[in-house]
């Protein structure tokens, strides 16, 4: 998904990236892409607006989603902007997110966390080996999804990043530790593990 760089770059003699007639469509749409909270020096500087500019717009913004009485609303967080679903309708936003918990992980998850969980820490390189398939989707479900997590990067050329489990891997899996990790069977020809039925529920 893009988003705005937060890299410094300097302000052009430009005009606005925004469209002219359609700047506040543009900025909810940028809003949207980023899904967090922007700053607004940083909306200004991408944009090539000045904030004297945009802070109207945005303003005008947030009134028009709040006068519209839609889904979503615009937040201002001290000095940045974020949209956010509207509150009135919280109680089907958490039954759905809710529901997201419940997924179950795919067999692939299971086979990335196992080949993980006994060899960490692993590069996607070395996952891809094992494996004998790309794996870069699986892995970056598994970040987030809290159950892997960066671990630094290899000292060898290209410097490759390394990846390990997490404590809410433990907690799915129902370990106090890596040590209750099942034993490797010798004559298996791949690790796997299996996601117990009483599983603490993934995060969305």
């Amino acid at each position: 998904m893009v988003c705005l760089s937060d890299e410094r770059v300097p302000m052009p003699e430009a005009e606005s990236l925004l469209p002219p007639g359609r700047e506040l469509a543009a900025l909810e749409a940028v809003l949207f892409a980023c899904g967090e909270p922007v700053e607004t020096e940083l909306l200004s500087r991408t944009l090539q607006i000045p904030a004297a500019t945009l802070l109207p717009l945005l303003e005008q913004l947030r009134s028009q989603l709040d006068s519209r009485g839609g889904g979503i609303r615009l937040l201002r967080l001290d000095t940045a902007w974020q949209l956010c679903s509207n509150p009135a309708f919280g109680e089907a936003v958490r039954a759905v997110a809710e529901r997201r918990r419940e997924t179950t992980l795919s067999p692939a998850a299971l086979e990335v966390l196992a080949v993980t969980a006994y060899h960490q820490p692993v590069t996607r390189a070395f996952l891809e080996q094992v494996r004998g398939v790309d794996s870069a989707g699986v892995v970056a479900s598994l970040l987030e999804k809290g159950l892997i997590e960066e671990r630094g990067r290899l000292d060898v050329p290209g410097r490759p990043m390394q990846f390990g489990t997490t404590a809410a891997f433990l907690r799915v899996f129902g370990l106090s530790s890596l040590d209750e990790l099942p034993p490797i069977d010798p004559h298996g020809e791949q690790l796997t593990l299996t996601e117990p039925e009483q599983a603490e529920p993934l995060s969305p």
